[in-house]
C-alpha cells in the first residue's frame, strides 16, 4: 500500500512539473511571438503621375510594440509604370512574421491629339484635302505624333492614337467639299476705255482666276457691242461660271466721242509758261495698276506732274499724288458726256462731286480743271447747243482755270502701244513753246512709255513742271 501511495505521488509530481513546463512554454510564446499588420490596402493602385505615400505598418508582441524593428525591402518608382513589391519583416527572438504590399503604378489618362489648321476645312469638289498636320502628346509617353493613325471615312478624317498603357484618343476632322467662291474676272486695259469716232475697238482681253477651277478664261461670255461710228457709252458684259455654278460678272465701259477739231492743237495758246517746259498731264484716273506705275516712275525720275482726276479708282492713289507733290486737278466725277454736258447746272453738279472728293482726301480745294474732250469738243452739241461757249466763261467767272493741251499722245485714240504713245509725244515737243502734254493714266501702254518720254525730255534739255494756280491757261478754240 505504501508503495502504491508513493507511486501515485510521483505521478502527481511529474504531472505538475509537466504542466508547469507547458505553461511556461506557452507564456514564453505568448510574450515573444511578433505580429505584423499593414495599414491600408495590401494591393494599391497608384495613378501616374501621383507620388507613392506609405500607409504604414505595426509590429507588436502581446506586451510590447516592436514596430521600429520592422525591416522593409522594395521601393516604388512612381515615375515609371509597373508592379512593385514591398516586403515588411519582423523578427523577435526565435519568431518572425512578414507581409507583402503590392503597388501597381498605372496610367489611365488618354493622349491628346491637336489638329493644325481648320477642324472643318472647305475643300474644292473633286479635289483631295491636303493634310494641314497634327500633334499627339501624352502625359507619360510624351510625343506620340508619329504613331497617329489617320483613317479616311468619306467626308471625315479620323485620327487615333494609343499610348503604351492602351489609352486611346480619337479626333475627327470633318471635310466640307464645297465651292461657294465666285471666279474673278480681270479686264486688261481697265474697266473704262475711251475712243474717238471712226476708230476701231479691239478687245484688250481678260483673265479669269478661280479658287477651284483653272482655264476658265476660255469660258467667258462677252455680251454687248461697240459702235465706233456713233458717239455714246457702250457697255460690254463679261460673264463666267465655275463648275460649282458660281457666277462672276463684270462690265467694261467704252466711251466713243468726237476727236477735238484738228486746228484746236494748232490754235492752242503757247503762253503757259517758259518755253521748253513740259507739263505732263494725266486724265481719267486714278487706276490701280497704271497710275501706281506712273507715280513710281515720276518719283524715280524726280518729276512732278498734274492729274485731272475723276471719281473712279482708289482714294489712296489720290492721296499719294497729293502727298508726293503733284497737282491734283479736276476732270469730272462721271466723265459721261451725256450727263456732264446736259446743262450748265449738270456740269457743275458733276464737277462739285469730284471737287468734294479731292477736298476730302487732300484737305485742299482745287480750282484747276480740264473739260472732258477739251474745251474744243463738239460732242457736247448733241446734248446742249452752245454749252461750251457758256461753260468756258462761267468756270473762269467762278474762279476756275481750265487747261487744254498742245501735245496729244493720242493714247485715248488710235495709239494702243507704248511706242506709239512715245513717238506721238516726242514728235510734237518743241523748245519754242511750253508743252502741255495730254495723256491718260488709265492706260497701261501710256505708263510703259512714260519713262522713255521723261528721259528724252531730260536728254534734250527740256524741264518738267506741274500746273499751278499761276500757270497761264492753255485753251483751244471753242467749237460749240
Amino acid at each position: 500500500m505504501e508503495k502504491e501511495s508513493n507511486r501515485k505521488k510521483i505521478i502527481v509530481i511529474i504531472v505538475v512539473i509537466v504542466l508547469v513546463l507547458a505553461l511556461s512554454i506557452l507564456l514564453f510564446c505568448l510574450f515573444t511571438i511578433p505580429t505584423l499588420e499593414l495599414k491600408g490596402e495590401n494591393n494599391v493602385t497608384l495613378i501616374y503621375p501621383n507620388n507613392y505615400q506609405e500607409n504604414g505598418y505595426q509590429a507588436k508582441t502581446l506586451v510590447k510594440d516592436i514596430t521600429k524593428n520592422v525591416q522593409i525591402k522594395g521601393k516604388v518608382d512612381s515615375t515609371k509604370i509597373g508592379i512593385y513589391k514591398i516586403t515588411y519583416k519582423i523578427k523577435n527572438l526565435l519568431f518572425d512574421d512578414s507581409k507583402t504590399r503590392t503597388v501597381k503604378v498605372v496610367d489611365n489618362e488618354k493622349p491628346v491629339i491637336t489638329l493644325k489648321g481648320d477642324k472643318e476645312p472647305k475643300v474644292c469638289p473633286k479635289k483631295e484635302y491636303k493634310e494641314e498636320g497634327y500633334e499627339a502628346t501624352d502625359n507619360y509617353d510624351k510625343d506620340l505624333s508619329e504613331k497617329v493613325v489617320v483613317t479616311n471615312n468619306k467626308d471625315e478624317l479620323v485620327y487615333t492614337v494609343q499610348d503604351t498603357s492602351g489609352n486611346e484618343a480619337k479626333v475627327i476632322r470633318k471635310i466640307k467639299y464645297e465651292d461657294k467662291t465666285k471666279p474673278k474676272i480681270s479686264l486688261s486695259g481697265g474697266s473704262k476705255i475711251s475712243l474717238y469716232v471712226g476708230s476701231t475697238y479691239k478687245e484688250p482681253g481678260y483673265k479669269v482666276t478661280d479658287n477651284c477651277d483653272s482655264n476658265l478664261t476660255k469660258s467667258v461670255k462677252v455680251t454687248g457691242s461697240v459702235n465706233t461710228k456713233k458717239v455714246g457709252t457702250y457697255t460690254l458684259t463679261y460673264t463666267v461660271k465655275d463648275t460649282a455654278g458660281n457666277e462672276a460678272k463684270t462690265t467694261r465701259k467704252v466711251v466713243v466721242s468726237y476727236k477735238p477739231a484738228s486746228n484746236s492743237l494748232v490754235n492752242a495758246t503757247s503762253s503757259c509758261g517758259t518755253k521748253g517746259v513740259i507739263y505732263l498731264t494725266f486724265d481719267d484716273g486714278p487706276a490701280s495698276g497704271s497710275t501706281t506705275k506712273i507715280l513710281n516712275i515720276l518719283k524715280q525720275e524726280g518729276v512732278k506732274a498734274t492729274f485731272f482726276v475723276t471719281n473712279s479708282g482708289p482714294d489712296s492713289l489720290i492721296k499719294r499724288e497729293f502727298n508726293e507733290g503733284h497737282t491734283v486737278a479736276l476732270h469730272t466725277a462721271s466723265h459721261t458726256y451725256s450727263k456732264v454736258y446736259a446743262s450748265v447746272d449738270a456740269y457743275f453738279s458733276d464737277l462739285n462731286k469730284v471737287s468734294d472728293r479731292v477736298k476730302r482726301l487732300t484737305g485742299t480745294t482745287s480750282k484747276i480743271i480740264r473739260f472732258p474732250g477739251g474745251s474744243s469738243n463738239t460732242v457736247s452739241r448733241h446734248y446742249s447747243k452752245g454749252i461750251m461757249t457758256t461753260l468756258s466763261k462761267e468756270v473762269v467767272n467762278r474762279g476756275y482755270k481750265y487747261y487744254d493741251w498742245n501735245v496729244d499722245s493720242d493714247d485715248a485714240g488710235k495709239c494702243r502701244t507704248s511706242s506709239c504713245v512715245y513717238n506721238n509725244v516726242v514728235s510734237l515737243l518743241s523748245k519754242n513753246k511750253c508743252n502741255m502734254v495730254l495723256m491718260h493714266d488709265v492706260k497701261s501702254y501710256t505708263a510703259n512709255a512714260l519713262q522713255d518720254i521723261i528721259k528724252y525730255g531730260k536728254s534734250h534739255g527740256y524741264t518738267f513742271q506741274k500746273i499751278t494756280s499761276s500757270t497761264p491757261m492753255v485753251r483751244h478754240g471753242i467749237n460749240n
